[in-house]
């Protein structure tokens, strides 16, 4: 595939404009600095344009540090969506990886990869994820052991073991549970007497929330996470 062709298929941007941005600002394929847009590139090959990793595969990988009041969907009449804020690909068809409620913040694995979405999110595989969150009440000890018997929170069944750890102050805690269902970690709290009124997710799996990057920004995935990209789809050992 041409190379203006391969970085307007996942960045907002024109092959003409694309053409005179190469001149001054030439593209990296495996490290070398390609100019010419005609040049070939093929699956597997690395590229890098103005500092971003296009990708190997054609697969498009961000992580965002999603605010409050942001909404998971393509399109919303009257709140701000996540795609308002992470650029949509050329495709239209980055998606998030799950959702965070609409007063939820935290980590949002926003990704065109199918495989790596269902890799995290079947219920099979019971990936963890960890949120800090904030009550008004204290939360009693009791709940450590309610979650890690599993919580009755009104659907059919009790929800898996969940692991609590209070903080020092009794009014926040992390939690960590294996499962994904709707208002999961509010319904468990209520259920525990200490109603939320703050909740951050911090990690999914081994993908981690780093303190340095800002509320309400996002970046490309690391080499290291690019290798748990292909941990959890299978594609190493």
């Amino acid at each position: 595939m041409r190379l203006d062709k391969w970085i307007t298929s996942q960045v907002a941007i024109s092959r003409k404009d694309l053409k005179k941005k190469l001149k001054t600002s030439p593209a990296i394929v495996n490290g070398e600095k390609i100019s010419d847009p005609g040049f070939q590139v093929a699956e597997g090959d690395e590229v890098i344009f103005e500092g971003e990793r296009i990708g190997k595969t054609g697969f498009v990988y961000y992580l965002f540090h999603k605010p409050k009041g942001v909404v998971c969907a393509a399109e919303d009449a009257r709140s701000e969506t996540v795609f308002s804020i992470v650029p949509q690909s050329p495709k239209k068809d980055l998606f998030t990886v799950g959702r965070l409620d609409k007063d939820t913040e935290g980590l949002l694995l926003i990704t065109n990869d199918g495989a790596l979405s269902h890799a995290m999110l079947s219920p099979r595989r019971h990936v963890a994820k960890t949120y800090f969150l904030k009550t008004k009440d204290p939360i009693p000890k009791e709940a450590v052991l309610l979650f890690e018997e599993g919580v009755d929170i009104g659907d059919e069944k009790k929800t898996l073991p969940a692991r609590l750890e209070i903080l020092e102050d009794q009014k926040s805690a992390l939690l960590t549970i294996t499962e994904g269902r709707y208002h999961q970690v509010k319904r468990m709290m209520e259920k525990a007497g200490s109603p939320l009124y703050y909740l951050k997710r911090i990690s999914m799996g081994e993908f981690v929330l780093e303190e340095t990057l800002p509320l309400g920004a996002y970046r490309t995935l690391r080499e290291d996470e690019l290798e748990l990209v292909k941990k959890y789809k299978g594609d190493t050992v």
